[in-house]
């Protein structure tokens, strides 16, 4: 999410609640050089390409007199090389970002976000053959990239991986020709909840219910525009008869909403996003309709250090209404950023800007950046080989691995 200003801060709702800090003032950014994000682990080369998506048939309903429109990008197998490939932040979108971005104790004005690059090669041939299409939703706030490393590694691994900018929600999306439209949630906060110190739940909850509507009917709108709108040469990669989808925060709880919406989507994942229109993991009521129905197609939750269905009550409904298969795990040391591009970013910022390690352990709790990537490299995998590609997982969600120990399932 875009506000992880304090521990308690873990969810869908929270960076809504906790507050859409000021634009930062303005800084020279580069003092960090170029960060580096973790190489995919799976056997083939990523290629990406970037989309405008325009739904004709809906008006936007953040901007009055505007049709729906938004940017993504499809990640996908391709016979293309090894190496740093298309930027992770396009200029527009990284200077959105920077001036939104609320990690405590790291001025984000001063990180060249747009320096990182991914390992997608932009316009790579795609590799023979279909492969199972997996819908990522950022958390409120984040642009669609601040997951590369996840989605990149899904495509490293077989799968077609379309990342959703929700625009308006992003702190900056960019279009072709260098068109930013920045987010308008500040200002719809503090529209709803004039005194944040004396939020009213009920107001709160009509914003918040309005937050995920959207960007849920983004993940449909996508998939009713697709594939006409892909490239001619990468029409026949994604099988839109194998469709996940996975989320962190604002968007894990999209995820789960979209697929109890959306009966094309078979199997999803939710990573540290609470379920309910509400400012914090533990607080009751207003529960979402995926929350208080259930599911009965395949879904993960994975929750940060401490959440679980027993302290996160809308984690509890969902849990106990679903009838189909469902795992679930917390990750021992690890905070809210630490499902995002963030767990091996922000440690380079501190190390580069001098920064003290409250810097990191404030935003990423504890945990090893490179185990916290691994261990969600392999069940967010495994989770959709099993679902997508009828694989067996091996044992992963049977119990505890002696291979992943800061993976706690769910009892």
């Amino acid at each position: 999410m875009l506000t992880r200003r304090s521990a308690a801060v873990g969810a869908a709702a929270a960076a809504l609640s906790a507050a859409f800090p000021p634009p930062a003032a303005a800084a020279e950014p580069g003092r960090t050089g170029r960060l580096r994000l973790p190489a995919p682990s799976g056997p083939y080369g990523v290629g990406t390409v970037a989309l405008r998506l325009v739904d004709a048939a809906r008006d936007d309903p953040w901007v009055p007199g505007r049709r729906r429109e938004l940017m993504v990008s499809l990640r996908y197998p391709a016979r293309c090389g090894r190496g740093a490939g298309a930027p992770q932040m396009l200029p527009g979108e990284a200077a959105g970002f920077a001036a939104f971005a609320g990690y405590t104790g790291v001025p984000a004005a001063e990180v060249d976000w747009a320096a990182t690059r991914t390992f997608a090669r932009t316009g790579a041939p795609a590799l023979p053959g279909r492969f199972p299409l997996v819908l990522y939703s950022p958390g409120a706030g984040d642009p669609r990239s601040l997951n590369s490393t996840l989605c990149d590694d899904l495509a490293s691994r077989g799968y077609a991986v379309l990342c959703v900018d929700h625009t308006y929600d992003a702190a900056a999306v960019e279009f072709p020709g260098g068109r930013v439209e920045r987010t308008v949630l500040p200002a719809e906060f503090a529209e709803a909840v004039p005194d944040p110190a004396h939020a009213d739940p009920a107001r709160v909850a009509v914003l918040l219910r309005k937050v995920v509507e959207v960007r849920v009917a983004d993940l449909r709108s996508v998939l009713d525009l697709l594939p006409d709108a892909l490239p001619r040469a990468l029409r026949g990669v994604p099988d839109f008869g194998r469709t996940g989808v996975f989320g962190h925060s604002a968007g894990g709880f999209t995820a789960l909403q979209a697929m109890y919406d959306d009966p094309r989507i078979a199997a999803g994942a939710n990573f540290d996003g609470v379920t309910a229109y509400v400012q914090d993991d533990p607080d009751t009521g207003y529960l979402s309709p995926v929350a208080a129905g259930g599911l009965d197609r395949p879904f993960l939750l994975a929750g940060k250090d401490g959440n679980t269905p027993s302290t996160v009550p809308c984690w509890d409904a969902l849990w106990r209404r679903s009838r189909g298969w469902h795992r679930g795990f917390s990750l021992a040391g690890a905070g809210h950023a630490a499902f995002t591009d963030a767990e091996t970013l922000l440690p380079q910022i501190a190390r580069r800007l001098h920064l003290p390690a409250s810097a990191v352990t404030a935003n990423l709790g504890t945990l090893a950046p490179h185990r916290a990537v691994r261990a969600q490299r392999a069940h967010l995998a495994a989770f959709f080989d099993r679902w997508l590609r009828g694989r067996d997982d091996h044992g992963l969600f049977d119990g505890p691995s002696p291979l992943y120990p800061e993976v706690r399932p769910f009892s």
